[in-house]
């Protein structure tokens, strides 16, 4: 079985496409008919995340921690129980490709870093355009990049026990975990062959997150005009 997890603290703009789009990848032919299960780990959400994902046939878990780290080891820890044997992390404000899965299968290695894609920089304001022109001009999105992201990792059941699973981390957790798994020897594909499409929002739930980079890239590259 392949099981793919989601951490989510109120999402309820965004949870309805994320489904909709890992749905669509756990039905793609190349994965043969393999039994996939979807954990959406609803995260101290007071919104109407939990009542939207209900429309789906998702297992929901509700956890107060707000931590993320800790959101997907819940997640993690159940789809192991269940007798996974390759683990998915996307973000609920993430629409995956319809060949997510088949793609980090594909590429038959312990790890799978992927690369994202921002769908709209609207939310950056005035600071918009040089949000967009600094990421582009300075993010690889290319096989062979060295980028670590939550919304875009797969990890076989074996290495994610053997690395120790996610530390309760309120950022950088997926970070932690891809050094511990490359300290211990595991094959990691880092590849932009597994497409994801995650919000450009200026604020994420997690502070210092991927918004928080983004936030980085446009005072950067303002320095840099004004210089």
């Amino acid at each position: 079985m392949i099981g793919v997890c989601i951490p989510a603290h109120n999402e309820e703009k965004l949870i309805a496409d994320c489904l909709h789009c890992i749905f669509t990848a756990a039905s793609h032919p190349d994965l043969n008919g393999e039994s996939v299960k979807v954990v959406l780990v609803l995260d101290s959400c007071q919104d109407m995340t939990p009542v939207i994902a209900m429309k789906w046939p998702v297992i929901s878990l509700e956890t107060p921690v707000r931590n993320v780290g800790k959101a997907r080891a819940l997640g993690a820890e159940y789809l192991l129980k269940h007798g996974a044997r390759w683990l998915a992390f996307t973000d609920a404000d993430t629409c995956v490709s319809s060949r997510w899965l088949a793609d980090q299968l594909s590429l038959q290695s312990d790890v799978v870093c992927g690369t994202v894609e921002v769908d709209d920089w609207s939310d950056h304001g005035k600071h918009a355009k040089n949000s967009q022109k600094h990421f582009e001009s300075t993010y690889i999105d290319n096989d062979g990049h060295r980028h670590v992201h939550g919304a875009n990792l797969g990890i076989s059941a074996f290495h994610y026990l053997r690395a120790g699973g996610f530390e309760p981390l309120v950022c950088g957790e997926d970070q932690a975990l891809v050094d511990r798994l490359s300290i211990l020897g595991a094959h990691i594909a880092w590849s932009a062959l597994p497409r994801v499409r995650t919000s450009g929002r200026a604020f994420s739930r997690v502070e210092n997150g991927f918004a928080g980079a983004l936030r980085q890239a446009w005072c950067e590259s303002n320095d840099a005009e004004n210089m």
